[in-house]
């Protein structure tokens, strides 16, 4: 396509400055798969023969692009008898409303720079020009084409159109996407793209021991880097490697522990350095690289780690991509393969909906903090086991010791609730991993765990060195059951894109185009004026957009300022820590020294208001340390306070996770509480109600319909194999 658009206006520009303008939107036009060439028709075809309708089965002959722009940029627009047939004219101009509404087409012409949302409105006009100068022979030729075929084909009369009708907007525009340019991402990292690296994919299933040969590799280099996925892990890594006698520092957006002589370094994903020389790096949990909020993370460290090993750790989903990255960064790749060291099995009997059939060694999934919480109390309850709990909003230093609990052996602590945090990050002795429930919130509404989030957590039964000689998974619910199957059996999905998120440097270069923008309108012009290769997508930015939106009343802010401040680690869904970001923010901008302004706790939770509460504020202090080492140490003065008050915090969760026998409540229903005590003592009537609501609308309620929904809908296919129930997976 790219070859037939430039042939055609190349050889027909005159001007130098023309040229200028067309060459570099066909380098970036995206080549599809060579497609075999059709015979032409021979000549007793109803469109050269006098009998036109001798056999009305046969195929319209090829539309031929450059014959159909000569057409059209030579005819005049046809009235009144000489028009189309309406019948055919309405089916022209449905063909381009689909082409307007092509994602594939607005890609590809952003190669033209149209920018995405401009892309309706050239489409639009060039929907007016087609029509009235279309032949009714070529118009019956364009609709006899598969859809895909007749856009392709109308892509390259539209490029015609408009370098020929627009060619003024589309310098303007060139200028404008020209700094929103992340196309050939490998290009960025020239002092990596000078070594020939050797990358090793270390592929294959959890409890599969690929990170720790890639870790026994990382132990014995001169130096290295260990990237984690989370700052859980890399402490993990880090105490692991210091024992072993390798001087290794930590590095994570909340705290830096430099060890002196040390030439090895773990640290969280986005705190890479690309600057520094490594003999060894390791990369683990992959398949991230195509996670659509921090997917960028990955990519950058894949394509910028200066070191002459790279070993990625993970599951075989991004392995195709990641063979493409290598031939175009020039890198040497091997593929190890890996096997579970103990089978996967499924457990023909489910919990049949009742906690007392948990035994000890069992870890029960759920996806809401309020369902872990209801699961803790029944066990305790009704059985005579003790629950160590685990979820995302805990500190990495209580889930540590939560799990250190759960994996003793000499203590009443037996069986372990979770949430899918446990899916990576922690070495667990799990005998049977039990899914609550095979649904969960999106942020939008319920919807099912997909499979390869399915296949992590379960795959956490039956570690290495653990007791157990097998790793079990089963369901709470049967309904769950066969769900839970269909999901082991799954091959991995492979990832189709890998994410992308431009730099600060990017994102001033654009600025500079638009000086008055806010920061939020920037990144949505950023957005629409970026183009970008069709391997990578542009990773989601909600949550600093919520940032950036509150932090627009705050003046005085640099633009850099306002970047760092959008990534500071803040639950956006909890109004307390939206409030100190936003703070510190202020008196950031006011350059006073920034304080934490928070008192410690005097004890720890007694129900499950102040344990939100101690939550909440173990993330402040979090945020406040990422902040101190983002911005000058002067700003924020008070670090060393704020660690200890973090460490004190996670103390007392773990104390009162011990003693935890509440009701649970979400944090929506614990502020609409408070406004409803200040408000009127008079509803307590429809508190409840309200709640309840409140409950179902940020999904922590559990929804028991959707398991059945996928059971009815099997009901009708053919019966399974009932060996199925004794999957090995």
């Amino acid at each position: 396509m790219a070859a037939a658009i430039a042939a055609v206006l190349i050889r027909r520009s005159t001007s130098s400055s023309y040229r200028r303008l067309l060459l570099p939107i066909f380098s970036h036009l995206q080549l599809p798969a060579p497609q075999p060439t059709s015979p032409w028709i021979p000549s007793h075809h109803r469109f050269f023969s006098s009998d036109a309708t001798a056999d009305p089965d046969r195929k319209l002959p090829p539309l031929d692009p450059k014959q159909l722009w000569h057409e059209l940029s030579t005819a005049e627009p046809a009235t009144g008898s000489s028009r189309l047939p309406k019948a055919t004219w309405d089916e022209v101009v449905a063909l381009t409303r689909r082409f307007a509404k092509d994602p594939a087409m607005a890609d590809q012409a952003l190669a033209l720079y149209i920018p995405a949302s401009a892309f309706p409105t050239y489409a639009r006009h060039f929907r007016h020009f087609l029509p009235p100068r279309l032949s009714q022979e070529s118009a019956e030729r364009l609709l006899s084409l598969p859809a895909e075929d007749a856009h392709a084909l109308l892509l390259q009369a539209f490029a015609e159109y408009c370098v020929n009708n627009h060619a003024d907007e589309l310098r303007q525009n060139k200028s404008v996407m020209a700094a929103a340019d992340l196309t050939a991402p490998h290009t960025w990292y020239p002092f990596a793209r000078a070594m020939r690296r050797r990358v090793v994919y270390h592929c294959g299933p959890t409890n599969s021991g690929k990170t720790h040969n890639a870790l026994a590799r990382f132990s014995t280099a001169k130096s290295g880097v260990y990237c984690s996925p989370l700052r859980l892990l890399a402490m993990e890594v880090f105490d692991k490697v210091n024992a072993l006698g390798v001087y290794c520092t930590l590095r994570t957006g909340q705290e830096i522990k430099e060890v002196p002589f040390a030439n090895h370094v773990t640290c969280t994903i986005e705190m890479l350095s690309t600057e520094e020389l490594y003999e060894v790096a390791v990369v683990d949990e992959i398949q991230m690289m195509a996670d659509p909020t921090r997917g960028y993370a990955w990519t950058r460290a894949v394509l910028g780690l200066k070191a002459d090993e790279i070993h990625l750790c993970g599951d075989p989903s991004v392995l195709k991509i990641v063979r493409k990255v290598c031939a175009d960064t020039g890198d040497d790749l091997e593929v190890h393969q890996y096997e579970r060291f103990k089978p996967l099995v499924v457990e023909a009997k489910s919990l049949l909906g009742d906690l007392k059939n948990v035994r000890a060694g069992d870890c029960i999934v759920a996806f809401s903090r309020r369902e872990i919480f209801e699961v803790k109390l029944a066990i305790e309850k009704f059985t005579k086991h003790k629950c160590c709990v685990i979820y995302g909003a805990l500190p990495p230093e209580t889930r540590r010791q939560q799990a250190k609990l759960f994996n003793e052996q000499d203590n009443e602590y037996d069986v372990l609730v979770a949430s899918d945090a446990v899916g990576m990050g922690l070495n667990l002795n799990i005998r049977r991993v039990v899914f609550y429930s095979l649904s969960k919130y999106n942020g939008d509404r319920m919807v099912p765990v997909a499979a390869s989030q399915v296949k992590q957590i379960a795959g956490r039964a039956g570690r290495r060195g653990s007791v157990y000689p097998d790793g079990l998974t089963t369901t709470f619910l049967l309904d769950d059951l066969e769900y839970l199957i269909e999901c082991l059996q799954q091959p991995f999905e492979e990832a189709q894109k890998i994410g992308l998120f431009p730099c600060f440097e990017q994102v001033e270069m654009f600025a500079s185009q638009f000086p008055d923008l806010t920061f939020t309108d920037l990144l949505d012009k950023f957005r629409e004026n970026c183009r970008i290769d069709k391997t990578y997508f542009m990773c989601q930015q909600d949550s600093i957009k919520k940032v950036a939106n509150m932090l627009e009343r705050v003046q005085g802010l640099s633009l850099k300022d306002r970047y760092n401040f959008c990534f500071a680690p803040v639950n956006i869904r909890d109004p307390k820590a939206m409030y100190h970001l936003l703070r510190f923010a202020t008196h950031y901008s006011q350059s006073r020294r920034v304080s934490i302004a928070m008192g410690m706790p005097k004890g720890s939770a007694t129900n499950d208001t102040e344990l939100l509460d101690l939550e909440t504020k173990h993330q402040v202090l979090s945020m406040y340390l990422w902040l101190s080492h983002h911005f000058e140490e002067d700003n924020f003065p008070h670090a060393q306070k704020a660690e200890e008050m973090a460490v004190n915090i996670a103390d007392l969760l773990g104390k009162s996770l011990a003693k935890a026998s509440w009701k649970p409540e979400s944090r929506q229903q614990t502020r609409q509480r408070r406004e409803e005590n200040e408000e009127s003592d008079n509803n307590v009537e429809n508190t409840s109600d309200d709640d309840a609501k409140s409950v179902s609308k940020v999904g922590y309620e559990r929804l028991r319909s959707l398991p059945k929904t996928f059971s009815r809908k099997r009901h009708d296919r053919p019966s399974k194999n009932s060996s199925f129930l004794n999957l090995v997976a």
